[in-house]
């Protein structure tokens, strides 16, 4: 899905506003744990021992959401980020009113429609005809308003070949159309807007994004969650990171968006880590005869360590497109070698090479390799398109007799903030002359 571009204009109307549509203050939601052996209780047995009224301990409870505060003001779009689990859908349902907090307190002000969940609010054996009027009056609408604004919501569904049938038989991007024309069209004062979105056609949620941006032209107010995060980075004001319940930053899109991603880069570095240990251990039992081996050769030159090195010189499993970066290839000999070649592999995890390079390639000569020795190949700006890729590192015999050879001997992570497709991100620029106009992005 393409981002549109944001109003600066919208923003500057939103510090202006007084009173907070959304006021989310101290909200914590634990959930009670359920340990093996439980069995569901009985209404009768949980009022016996106060357990349906007493506090839950926090071991427990699982806690998805703890002391959570914020504001969002009329007019402003407010992004929620986070991962998998972090609490995102259970703060909307709690503004929406669908969950109650365990302490904290939420107050929106104005009709509030949600699209949360999907197929919630609809009955899936009635007809779209009967759920629009059922969902609708869910929202606040009379009958008289359904009846006044159905053509158009079954307009901008476009399921008008469809709204006889039982919802039951809908794909899940048609729940989706069918719920946010409803939603749109209930004129809130506050939308709730959860990751749904994703599920439909590209079409669609280009229609969806145009609507959204005229309501909040209008000056009414979004609370937007999703993991597209340069749709969030576009859409919204404000954006607040949640992590694991918690929120950890609320601020300008940008700054919230790049701490998040600097987070999970550095999750995913430590991954990558922790399987590189994984493939060693492996290799150790490979290496015994256990199976096939990714690492063969004569031993007579040995690699001891290799290492991926950043602009600033560090380790790292994590690189961005276009920035200096290095491997590094420890290398012994036992006794001297007068014949050695170097040699490096970028590949991807399907085996599809991507760059490699080797010291006798680039015209090195041989000399001498005698007891430890580093071998380091620099790239000036190493600009892979982002994705996963593998390297694989080898020092042979010129006539290409191994002597220690290590497929995929580490795994590595490429990020790039423009976004592109194939392997390859050189550095560029778009040029035009004559009738040709277009806005250039931040």
């Amino acid at each position: 899905m393409s981002a549109p571009a944001k109003s600066r204009e919208r923003g500057a109307e939103r510090s202006s506003h007084g009173e907070p549509a959304i006021r989310v203050e101290s909200l914590t939601k634990l959930y009670r744990r359920m340990a093996p052996g439980d069995r569901f209780r009985t209404l009768k047995s949980a009022l016996l021992d106060g357990s349906l009224t007493s506090g839950l301990s926090q071991d427990k409870a699982i806690t998805a959401l703890r002391d959570v505060s914020f504001t969002v003001g009329r007019g402003e779009a407010f992004g929620v980020i986070g991962g998998n689990g972090s609490g995102k859908s259970t703060l909307l349902k709690i503004v929406a009113g669908i969950l109650r907090p365990t302490s904290g307190e939420t107050v929106a002000d104005g009709r509030v429609a949600a699209l949360i969940e999907l197929g919630a609010g609809f009955h899936p054996e009635i007809s779209g005809r009967e759920n629009v009027y059922f969902n609708g009056s869910i929202l606040g609408l009379g009958r008289r308003e359904i009846d006044q604004r159905f053509d158009d919501i079954v307009a901008f569904s476009g399921l008008e070949d469809f709204i006889d049938e039982p919802v039951k038989n809908y794909s899940s991007g048609m729940y989706v159309r069918l719920g946010f024309a409803v939603a749109i069209h209930t004129d809130p004062d506050v939308l709730l807007v959860d990751e749904v979105l994703a599920v439909g056609d590209e079409a669609f949620a280009h229609r969806c994004i145009h609507r959204i941006e005229e309501f909040l032209a209008s000056g009414r107010t979004l609370l937007f969650v999703s993991h597209g995060l340069d749709l969030v980075e576009a859409l919204c004001d404000r954006v607040m990171w949640l992590d694991r319940g918690v929120g950890k930053l609320v601020g300008e899109p940008r700054r919230v968006v790049d701490a998040y991603r600097q987070a999970v880069a550095e999750e995913e570095s430590r991954g990558h880590r922790e399987e590189q240990e994984r493939r060693l251990e492996t290799r150790a039992r490979d290496s015994n005869g256990t199976g096939e081996t990714e690492r063969w050769g004569s031993r007579e030159a040995e690699i001891v360590a290799v290492r991926l090195i950043d602009a600033e010189g560090h380790e790292t499993h994590l690189l961005e497109s276009g920035r200096d970066a290095a491997v590094e290839i420890d290398v012994r000999a036992p006794a001297p070698l007068e014949d050695f070649v170097f040699g490096v592999a970028v590949n991807t995890p399907r085996g599809i090479e991507v760059w490699g390079t080797n010291t006798h390639l680039e015209g090195f000569a041989p000399r001498r390799l005698d007891g430890a020795a580093t071998v380091r190949v620099r790239c000036p700006a190493l600009r892979l398109a982002a994705g996963e890729y593998t390297l694989d590192v080898a020092v042979h015999a010129e006539d290409g007799a191994p002597y220690d050879y290590h497929r995929r001997a580490l795994t590595f992570t490429v990020t790039a903030r423009v976004r592109s497709v194939g392997l390859y991100n050189p550095e560029h620029r778009w040029e035009h002359d004559g009738g040709v106009e277009w806005k250039e992005g931040d």
